[in-house]
Formats: structure tokens, sequence, C-alpha cells
């Protein structure tokens, strides 16, 4: 430890201060990790200056990207739709579309289902009493797409040959969106879709559709998300329609029931067995019990 050394003048062993000692000793092993210390931070600064090289390389093949503004976002769906060669899939939560949307999209659509590529569509209930939107529906089915209807979706989304989708942006829904590339997350989002189509209704185009049958499923749909609290603008939000309609079917149910007020009414409609409540409430939902 080099605590006892020799004296030159006597040649006896004499002691040596611990701290000297110490100082002594550790001298290399500090050396060491001075050099190696060095080596780290060259390390470093070369790697970080690889960063922007990386970045710069990969710019032009993101696995997924943003897209800035309604006319870029615009074109790269022409881009990427037209370019489909086997399957496309969208879904469009919301109500009707608008008609020039519509108009855009029915020739795009069209010239897609005569080169045989296959198209599924799911849109929410609301669609089959909006005119426009079932006029472009009656002319793309009678081509050969598919289209079904839902009570609620959970996002808009299109997907080309299951190899690029677009989603919308977080930070601004109505200018960015952002492309997909990355095989994992498009295959979630396929088979989201997937999930969505087993359980949505085909939507028929034929004389005599049952519309009271849809009016009658919109309006259990407003009464299951107003047993849940949901204020009327969220409902009308949620199942794509409007704020009147909403409006409309609470109030007819109120009639049928006699109820004063919706908090009796969403009682009564759990009760009766006509929605289900929500967990937690304590509401014993049994079709035919009274309840005093």
């Amino acid at each position: 430890m080099g605590l006892i050394r020799p004296s030159p003048e006597t040649g006896q062993c004499v002691a040596v201060p611990p701290d000297v000692a110490l100082f002594g000793i550790t001298q290399p092993i500090e050396r060491t990790i001075l050099d190696n210390q060095h080596r780290l931070a060259a390390m470093r600064v070369s790697l970080s200056r690889l960063e922007g090289v990386y970045l710069e390389a990969q710019e032009g093949d993101a696995l997924v990207r943003r897209l800035i503004g309604a006319d870029v976002i615009s074109t790269a769906l022409e881009q990427a739709v037209s370019n489909c060669v086997s399957e496309l899939l969208t879904m469009q939560p919301g109500g009707g579309r608008a008609p020039a949307l519509l108009a855009e999209a029915l020739p795009r659509d069209l010239k897609l289902a005569a080169r045989g590529v296959r198209q599924r569509t799911l849109y929410q209930h609301s669609v089959r009493t909006h005119g426009p939107t079932l006029s472009y529906v009656e002319q793309i089915t009678a081509a050969g797409a598919e289209v079904r209807t839902s009570e609620e979706l959970f996002e808009r989304l299109i997907v080309c040959d299951r190899t690029v989708a677009f989603i919308p942006s977080v930070l601004s829904r109505s200018t960015e969106a952002l492309v997909v590339r990355h095989p994992g997350i498009v295959q979630y989002l396929v088979r989201s879709f997937s999930h969505e189509w087993a359980r949505a209704e085909p939507m028929l185009m034929h004389p005599g559709s049952p519309l009271d049958i849809l009016t009658e499923g919109i309006r259990l749909s407003v009464l299951r998300l107003l047993v849940t609290g949901l204020p009327d603008k969220a409902i009308a939000s949620q199942l794509g329609i409007s704020l009147r309609s909403v409006a409309n079917h609470v109030k007819r149910t109120s009639e049928v029931l006699g109820s004063r007020s919706r908090v009796e009414m969403g009682y009564l409609l759990a009760v009766r067995g006509i929605v289900e409540p929500p967990r937690g409430t304590g509401v014993d939902a049994r079709p035919g019990e009274d309840v005093v």
C-alpha cells in the first residue's frame, strides 16, 4: 500500500503518511479514468455529428410523416388512392359528407372499381338519411364497392393496399394528417377496421329500405349515450347527427315515457330495460319490473 519505505540515509524502513501513500497508488488509476473520460467525450461528439446525417437521410423515407395543409393532404391522398392496385379501406365518422367532396371522390372511386380494386367503406348510421351521400353510395355499390354503417366509429381512416394509411393529426385535425407506412402500425389499423366492419350493418340500396327501423336504431344510440350523462352536443358529435335530431329523439322518448326530466327519463330507460344503465349506478335494469 506504500505505507512503509526504506530510508535512503539509514536503510531502515520508515512510515509514510497515509495521504501521501494514497496519492501515490491512486495516480495511475486516476490517469486511466481521465483518459477514458476523454475517449467517451470524443465518441459522444462524433456520434452527435452523425445524428443529423442520419435524420437527413431518413427524411425522404420516413415511416410516419406529417402532412401540413389541406391542399398537401388532398394531393397526397389522391396520389396514394390512385395508385391502389388491390384494396382501399375507408372509415368516415360523422354525418353525411359534403356534396363537393362526394363529387370529387365519385369519379376516382368508380375508376378504382373498374380496375378491380376492392373498396370497403364504413359510415355511421346517420348517412342513411343524407341524400347526397345516398346517391354516391348507390353509384359506387352498383360498381362493386361495399358500404356498411355503424352506430359509432372511432376515427377517420384511409388504408391503401394495406401498406400506407392516412390518419388525422392530434395537433390540428383540419389541416394536418399523418401518413403511416410502418408495417406494424398499418396492420393494427387494418385489424381495427376489420373489427368495426364485422359489427357494422350492410347498406343495401333498394326501394323500400326500412328507414323507420334505422331511425329507431339511431334513437336507441342517442338514448344509450344520454343515460351515460352526455350532453346533447356531445351525443350529436359522437353519432354524426345534428343537435336538432338529438333534441327530437329525446323529446319523443320523453313523451312516450311520460317523464318530466332527463334524469327521470334516463332512470325509466334503465329500469325498463330499454337501454343498459352505466356501470356502478346501482340500477337493476330488468324488463317488466315495477319500481315504486
